[in-house]
Protein backbone atom coordinates (compact mmCIF):
# COMPACT_ATOMS: atom_id res chain seq x y z
CA UNK A 1 0.00 0.00 0.00
CA UNK A 2 0.87 3.68 -0.85
CA UNK A 3 -0.47 4.57 2.72
CA UNK A 4 -1.35 2.65 6.31
CA UNK A 5 -3.80 3.93 8.59
CA UNK A 6 -2.83 3.05 12.02
CA UNK A 7 -2.96 4.90 15.82
CA UNK A 8 -2.78 2.65 18.82
CA UNK A 9 -0.80 -0.62 18.25
CA UNK A 10 2.16 -2.41 19.69
CA UNK A 11 5.35 -0.21 19.36
CA UNK A 12 7.08 -3.19 17.40
CA UNK A 13 4.49 -2.71 14.78
CA UNK A 14 5.04 1.21 14.35
CA UNK A 15 9.23 0.57 14.25
CA UNK A 16 8.42 -2.08 11.20
CA UNK A 17 6.29 0.67 9.69
CA UNK A 18 9.56 2.82 9.95
CA UNK A 19 11.55 0.37 8.44
CA UNK A 20 9.49 0.01 5.26
CA UNK A 21 9.33 3.71 4.65
CA UNK A 22 13.29 3.68 4.22
CA UNK A 23 13.09 1.57 1.21
CA UNK A 24 9.56 2.82 -0.05
CA UNK A 25 7.38 5.57 -0.26
CA UNK A 26 4.47 4.73 2.31
CA UNK A 27 2.57 7.86 3.92
CA UNK A 28 1.24 6.63 7.68
CA UNK A 29 -2.10 9.05 8.14
CA UNK A 30 -4.80 7.87 11.23
CA UNK A 31 -7.18 5.42 11.18
CA UNK A 32 -10.11 8.47 10.87
CA UNK A 33 -8.27 10.03 8.03
CA UNK A 34 -9.95 10.11 4.92
CA UNK A 35 -9.17 6.94 2.67
CA UNK A 36 -8.50 6.22 -0.75
CA UNK A 37 -8.11 3.31 -2.99
CA UNK A 38 -5.43 0.57 -2.28
CA UNK A 39 -4.89 2.66 1.62
CA UNK A 40 -4.44 -0.35 4.24
CA UNK A 41 -5.53 0.02 8.01
CA UNK A 42 -3.90 -1.80 10.47
CA UNK A 43 -6.52 -2.07 13.26
CA UNK A 44 -4.91 -3.91 16.87
CA UNK A 45 -7.58 -4.81 18.76
CA UNK A 46 -8.08 -5.06 21.91
CA UNK A 47 -5.13 -2.68 21.60
CA UNK A 48 -2.19 -2.84 23.75
CA UNK A 49 -1.58 -1.80 26.54
CA UNK A 50 -4.27 -1.13 27.67
CA UNK A 51 -6.93 -4.07 26.45
CA UNK A 52 -9.63 -1.55 25.19
CA UNK A 53 -11.58 -2.39 21.99
CA UNK A 54 -12.12 -1.35 18.50
CA UNK A 55 -14.83 -1.67 15.96
CA UNK A 56 -13.85 -3.79 13.58
CA UNK A 57 -16.99 -4.07 11.21
CA UNK A 58 -16.95 0.27 11.23
CA UNK A 59 -13.32 0.07 9.70
CA UNK A 60 -13.66 -2.94 7.43
CA UNK A 61 -16.88 -0.34 6.03
CA UNK A 62 -14.53 2.14 6.23
CA UNK A 63 -12.04 0.41 4.59
CA UNK A 64 -13.82 -1.09 1.81
CA UNK A 65 -15.75 1.85 0.28
CA UNK A 66 -12.56 3.31 -0.44
CA UNK A 67 -11.14 0.13 -2.14
CA UNK A 68 -8.91 -0.85 0.75
CA UNK A 69 -7.58 -3.17 2.81
CA UNK A 70 -8.53 -3.82 6.66
CA UNK A 71 -5.23 -6.27 9.01
CA UNK A 72 -6.38 -7.00 12.19
CA UNK A 73 -3.40 -7.71 15.35
CA UNK A 74 -6.17 -9.81 17.38
CA UNK A 75 -3.39 -11.45 19.34
CA UNK A 76 -5.05 -9.51 22.60
CA UNK A 77 -7.99 -11.80 21.57
CA UNK A 78 -7.33 -15.18 20.05
CA UNK A 79 -10.11 -17.46 19.67
CA UNK A 80 -12.62 -17.84 21.04
CA UNK A 81 -12.95 -14.63 22.77
CA UNK A 82 -12.96 -12.72 19.03
CA UNK A 83 -13.13 -14.11 14.90
CA UNK A 84 -12.12 -10.98 13.22
CA UNK A 85 -13.09 -12.74 10.04
CA UNK A 86 -16.47 -12.39 10.70
CA UNK A 87 -16.72 -8.51 11.02
CA UNK A 88 -14.64 -7.84 7.61
CA UNK A 89 -11.44 -7.94 7.90
CA UNK A 90 -9.08 -9.09 5.30
CA UNK A 91 -6.24 -10.49 6.92
CA UNK A 92 -5.60 -11.10 10.74
CA UNK A 93 -2.25 -11.32 12.04
CA UNK A 94 -1.37 -12.75 15.91
CA UNK A 95 1.81 -12.97 17.83
CA UNK A 96 1.96 -17.05 18.32
CA UNK A 97 4.56 -16.44 20.99
CA UNK A 98 1.73 -14.97 23.29
CA UNK A 99 -1.70 -16.96 23.68
CA UNK A 100 -1.53 -19.72 21.55
CA UNK A 101 1.89 -20.65 22.61
CA UNK A 102 0.53 -19.78 26.19
CA UNK A 103 3.97 -20.60 28.18
CA UNK A 104 6.44 -18.47 27.66
CA UNK A 105 8.75 -20.61 25.63
CA UNK A 106 8.52 -20.43 22.08
CA UNK A 107 8.70 -17.70 19.19
CA UNK A 108 6.34 -17.57 16.20
CA UNK A 109 3.69 -15.73 14.26
CA UNK A 110 0.45 -16.27 12.22
CA UNK A 111 -0.88 -14.52 9.54
CA UNK A 112 -4.40 -15.39 7.98
CA UNK A 113 -6.22 -14.77 4.73
CA UNK A 114 -9.66 -15.36 4.04
CA UNK A 115 -8.49 -15.28 0.22
CA UNK A 116 -6.85 -18.01 -1.52
CA UNK A 117 -4.81 -15.69 -4.06
CA UNK A 118 -3.59 -13.77 -0.93
CA UNK A 119 -2.50 -17.44 0.90
CA UNK A 120 -0.78 -18.66 -2.24
CA UNK A 121 1.14 -15.73 -2.52
CA UNK A 122 1.98 -15.67 1.25
CA UNK A 123 3.29 -18.98 0.96
CA UNK A 124 5.43 -18.37 -2.33
CA UNK A 125 6.81 -15.44 0.17
CA UNK A 126 7.04 -17.50 3.22
CA UNK A 127 9.54 -19.58 1.29
CA UNK A 128 11.84 -17.07 0.16
CA UNK A 129 12.08 -14.70 3.44
CA UNK A 130 12.77 -17.93 5.37
CA UNK A 131 10.68 -17.24 8.06
CA UNK A 132 10.04 -21.01 8.82
CA UNK A 133 9.06 -21.77 12.29
CA UNK A 134 11.86 -24.49 13.62
CA UNK A 135 10.93 -27.91 14.69
CA UNK A 136 11.06 -27.63 18.32
CA UNK A 137 8.83 -24.22 18.07
CA UNK A 138 6.10 -26.38 15.74
CA UNK A 139 6.29 -29.24 18.42
CA UNK A 140 5.55 -26.45 20.97
CA UNK A 141 2.87 -24.89 19.29
CA UNK A 142 1.30 -28.29 18.68
CA UNK A 143 1.21 -28.60 22.58
CA UNK A 144 -0.29 -25.59 23.44
CA UNK A 145 -3.38 -25.59 20.67
CA UNK A 146 -4.42 -28.52 22.21
CA UNK A 147 -5.19 -26.80 25.67
CA UNK A 148 -5.86 -22.92 23.81
CA UNK A 149 -9.43 -22.75 24.42
CA UNK A 150 -9.40 -24.18 27.95
CA UNK A 151 -6.62 -21.38 28.72
CA UNK A 152 -8.14 -18.66 26.97
CA UNK A 153 -11.35 -18.76 28.46
CA UNK A 154 -10.27 -19.23 32.01
CA UNK A 155 -7.83 -16.04 31.69
CA UNK A 156 -10.70 -13.87 30.50
CA UNK A 157 -12.76 -14.99 32.93
CA UNK A 158 -10.25 -14.13 36.02
CA UNK A 159 -9.13 -11.29 34.45
CA UNK A 160 -12.71 -9.61 34.08
CA UNK A 161 -13.36 -10.28 37.76
CA UNK A 162 -10.03 -8.79 38.70
CA UNK A 163 -10.56 -5.70 36.46
CA UNK A 164 -13.73 -5.10 37.99
CA UNK A 165 -12.83 -5.43 41.97
CA UNK A 166 -9.56 -2.94 40.92
CA UNK A 167 -11.69 -0.97 39.19
CA UNK A 168 -13.73 -0.05 42.28
CA UNK A 169 -10.50 1.30 43.85
CA UNK A 170 -10.46 4.06 40.91
CA UNK A 171 -10.57 7.61 42.01
CA UNK A 172 -8.17 7.27 44.85
CA UNK A 173 -11.10 5.19 46.87
CA UNK A 174 -10.70 2.73 49.44
CA UNK A 175 -11.98 -0.55 48.02
CA UNK A 176 -11.98 -4.08 49.76
CA UNK A 177 -8.84 -3.70 51.25
CA UNK A 178 -7.01 -1.66 48.63
CA UNK A 179 -5.52 1.52 50.66
CA UNK A 180 -7.18 4.79 49.28
CA UNK A 181 -4.76 7.31 47.00
CA UNK A 182 -3.38 4.60 45.16
CA UNK A 183 -5.35 3.45 42.45
CA UNK A 184 -6.40 6.34 39.48
CA UNK A 185 -7.92 4.05 37.10
CA UNK A 186 -8.23 1.26 34.92
CA UNK A 187 -8.50 0.98 31.29
CA UNK A 188 -10.08 -2.09 30.21
CA UNK A 189 -13.28 -3.63 27.94
CA UNK A 190 -15.24 -4.15 31.18
CA UNK A 191 -14.74 -0.67 31.64
CA UNK A 192 -15.46 0.42 28.23
CA UNK A 193 -19.00 -1.95 28.21
CA UNK A 194 -19.58 -0.83 31.91
CA UNK A 195 -23.37 0.45 32.55
CA UNK A 196 -24.60 -1.02 28.82
CA UNK A 197 -22.21 1.06 27.20
CA UNK A 198 -20.68 -0.09 24.13
CA UNK A 199 -22.66 -3.24 23.44
CA UNK A 200 -21.06 -4.01 19.80
CA UNK A 201 -17.96 -5.10 22.05
CA UNK A 202 -19.98 -7.75 23.42
CA UNK A 203 -20.87 -8.59 19.70
CA UNK A 204 -17.08 -8.52 18.57
CA UNK A 205 -16.02 -10.47 21.57
CA UNK A 206 -18.91 -13.04 22.60
CA UNK A 207 -16.00 -15.10 24.36
CA UNK A 208 -15.36 -12.73 26.90
CA UNK A 209 -12.65 -9.68 27.79
CA UNK A 210 -9.59 -10.22 26.97
CA UNK A 211 -6.98 -10.97 29.41
CA UNK A 212 -4.61 -8.23 29.54
CA UNK A 213 -5.77 -4.90 30.79
CA UNK A 214 -3.80 -1.66 32.22
CA UNK A 215 -4.21 0.25 35.61
CA UNK A 216 -3.05 3.28 36.36
CA UNK A 217 -1.83 4.59 40.05
CA UNK A 218 -1.66 8.03 41.09
CA UNK A 219 1.85 8.69 40.91
CA UNK A 220 4.90 7.39 38.19
CA UNK A 221 6.75 6.33 41.49
CA UNK A 222 4.14 3.97 42.40
CA UNK A 223 3.47 2.64 38.94
CA UNK A 224 7.33 2.17 39.05
CA UNK A 225 8.01 -0.25 41.63
CA UNK A 226 4.48 -1.60 42.19
CA UNK A 227 5.62 -4.75 39.89
CA UNK A 228 8.63 -5.51 42.32
CA UNK A 229 6.02 -6.26 45.11
CA UNK A 230 3.89 -8.63 43.47
CA UNK A 231 4.85 -12.01 44.37
CA UNK A 232 2.50 -13.92 41.92
CA UNK A 233 2.95 -11.86 38.76
CA UNK A 234 6.49 -12.12 37.04
CA UNK A 235 7.77 -8.49 35.90
CA UNK A 236 8.37 -9.05 32.60
CA UNK A 237 7.44 -7.68 28.98
CA UNK A 238 5.60 -10.50 27.72
CA UNK A 239 1.87 -11.68 27.90
CA UNK A 240 -0.32 -14.26 27.28
CA UNK A 241 1.94 -17.06 29.38
CA UNK A 242 0.27 -19.20 32.00
CA UNK A 243 1.62 -17.24 34.79
CA UNK A 244 0.63 -13.64 35.54
CA UNK A 245 2.95 -10.93 34.07
CA UNK A 246 2.74 -7.41 34.87
CA UNK A 247 4.94 -4.66 33.38
CA UNK A 248 5.83 -1.24 34.16
CA UNK A 249 4.82 0.05 29.95
CA UNK A 250 6.84 3.13 30.52
CA UNK A 251 9.97 1.27 30.74
CA UNK A 252 10.20 -0.15 28.10
CA UNK A 253 8.71 1.48 25.29
CA UNK A 254 8.87 5.19 27.05
CA UNK A 255 5.84 6.94 25.47
CA UNK A 256 3.01 4.99 27.83
CA UNK A 257 1.44 7.56 30.81
CA UNK A 258 4.33 6.74 32.94
CA UNK A 259 1.53 5.66 35.47
CA UNK A 260 0.68 2.81 33.62
CA UNK A 261 0.83 -0.88 34.32
CA UNK A 262 0.09 -3.26 31.67
CA UNK A 263 -0.81 -6.89 33.34
CA UNK A 264 -1.63 -10.21 31.73
CA UNK A 265 -3.65 -12.16 33.72
CA UNK A 266 -2.34 -15.82 33.89
CA UNK A 267 -4.29 -19.28 35.55
CA UNK A 268 -3.97 -18.44 38.90
CA UNK A 269 -6.50 -18.63 41.42
CA UNK A 270 -8.18 -14.82 41.91
CA UNK A 271 -8.70 -15.14 45.24
CA UNK A 272 -4.79 -15.63 45.47
CA UNK A 273 -4.38 -12.67 42.70
CA UNK A 274 -6.87 -10.31 44.83
CA UNK A 275 -4.62 -11.26 48.64
CA UNK A 276 -1.26 -10.71 46.24
CA UNK A 277 -2.99 -7.19 44.67
CA UNK A 278 -3.56 -6.32 48.30
CA UNK A 279 -0.51 -6.77 50.11
CA UNK A 280 1.42 -5.41 46.93
CA UNK A 281 -0.59 -1.97 46.69
CA UNK A 282 -0.43 -1.77 50.66
CA UNK A 283 3.18 -1.44 50.45
CA UNK A 284 3.39 0.98 47.69
CA UNK A 285 0.83 3.03 49.34
CA UNK A 286 3.11 3.24 52.77
CA UNK A 287 6.03 4.27 50.90
CA UNK A 288 6.66 7.65 52.04
CA UNK A 289 6.28 11.13 49.97
CA UNK A 290 9.91 11.55 49.85
CA UNK A 291 10.66 8.04 47.79
CA UNK A 292 8.69 9.58 44.75
CA UNK A 293 10.77 12.67 45.72
CA UNK A 294 14.09 11.37 44.97
CA UNK A 295 12.82 9.20 41.95
CA UNK A 296 11.86 12.07 40.18
CA UNK A 297 15.08 13.90 41.16
CA UNK A 298 17.16 11.53 39.57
Amino acid sequence: PKRIAIREAYFGSHKVIELVKRIRDVQVIDIDDELSEGDLIWLETPVNPTGEAADIKHYAERAHQAGGWLVVDATFAPPPLQYPFDHGADMVMHSATKYFGGHSDLLGGLLLTNEQSSADKLYKDRGVLGNMMGSLESWLLLRSLRTLEVRVLRQSATATALATWLNGASGGQAHDGIPAGIVHSLRHTTVQTAGGKNEWVQKQMPGGHCAVFAILLETKEQARILPHHLQLAHNATSLGGVESLIEWRYGTDGISDPRLIRVSVGLEALDDLKRDWRQALAQVASLPATTAEVAAAE
